[in-house]
């Protein structure tokens, strides 16, 4: 199964640019890109922020773009969006409790997707009662695989001015919820930061999926939030996606920049001898 990751598509930020949107060019290019390779998805998470302003108007359009993809859509929540109209753009998305999240098993994984919002903060937000229902859909699947799709990512990445305190009150609610799963939840995949990442979460991976939207620069040094020092906030890198493939054992994913660029080799008959080659190489 192959599990196609898209997130931060910011649909919006540039109203009076439609439709020639950066952000829309950027999202529709990345579309075609996932659906264009042999690689093609069974499921498409969208993993937050999928519009700018969380407005009706932009939620409508990323539906009207997404409407003929062929694949079941597993939409997020992130701080950008507002849960009433996605749930207005997506009407067939799951919900409890007043939170957008859900559970989706398939081919032996089950995929739990998970509502890290709070309404006026760009950090995340994970309530008591989303830790219960955490806690009771892990217990529910007890023993079998777990990918935990969220928009905030629950670690530290040193971009400082995009990430969370390191206790704050939704991190240590989400950990708790974790406790005594850690070993079924094979992999935790995010959003938000706009950039690539790998971390570990009370020893589970943690995945950051780079932005369709443009990137946030790479400055690992501290931020003084009272000295503009002129440093770079955003970039032009091209858009990302991840790719999440599941072979019933183990998930690996692999991470595409969505460019142009040209082939430099294709497997033709001059190539077969070292393809048999690293096929005998395996034993």
């Amino acid at each position: 199964m192959l599990i196609a990751q898209l997130t931060d598509i910011h649909i919006g930020f540039d109203p009076e640019a439609q439709p020639e949107e950066l952000n829309r060019t950027r999202f529709c290019a990345a579309l075609g890109r996932v659906f264009e390779t042999p690689n093609t998805p069974d499921l498409l998470v969208l993993s937050g922020d999928l519009t700018d302003h969380g407005d009706r108007d932009s939620f409508a359009r990323i539906a009207a773009l997404l409407s003929e993809v062929p694949c079941p859509i597993l939409p997020l929540v992130g701080n950008h969006d507002t849960r009433e109209e996605l749930l207005r753009a997506f009407p067939d998305c799951p919900q409890a409790d007043g939170f957008v999240h859900y559970v989706v098993e398939r081919d032996g994984l089950a995929i739990v997707c998970l509502d890290t919002l709070g309404p006026g903060r760009h950090g995340g937000a994970f309530c008591a009662d989303r830790r219960d229902w955490l806690g009771a859909r892990l217990d529910e699947v007890r023993g079998g695989p777990v990918a935990i799709f969220m928009h905030h990512p629950p670690v530290i990445s040193g971009i400082d001015w995009m990430d969370p305190a390191p206790n704050e009150d939704w991190i240590v609610n989400f950990g708790a919820a974790l406790a005594g799963h850690e070993d079924h939840v094979i992999a935790i995949n995010c959003g938000h930061l706009h950039r690539p990442l790998a971390a570990r979460f009370r020893g589970i991976p943690v995945a950051v999926t780079p932005s369709i939207a443009p990137l946030v620069a790479l400055d690992l040094s501290p931020i003084d939030q009272d000295h503009a020092d002129n440093r770079d906030l955003i970039t032009t890198e091209p858009p990302s996606y991840a790719l999440h493939r599941w072979d019933g054992t183990e998930l690996v994913t692999h991470y595409e920049t969505v460019s142009d660029w040209q082939i430099l080799a294709s497997f033709g008959e001059h190539l077969k001898p070292m393809i048999r080659e690293m096929f005998a190489e395996r034993g």
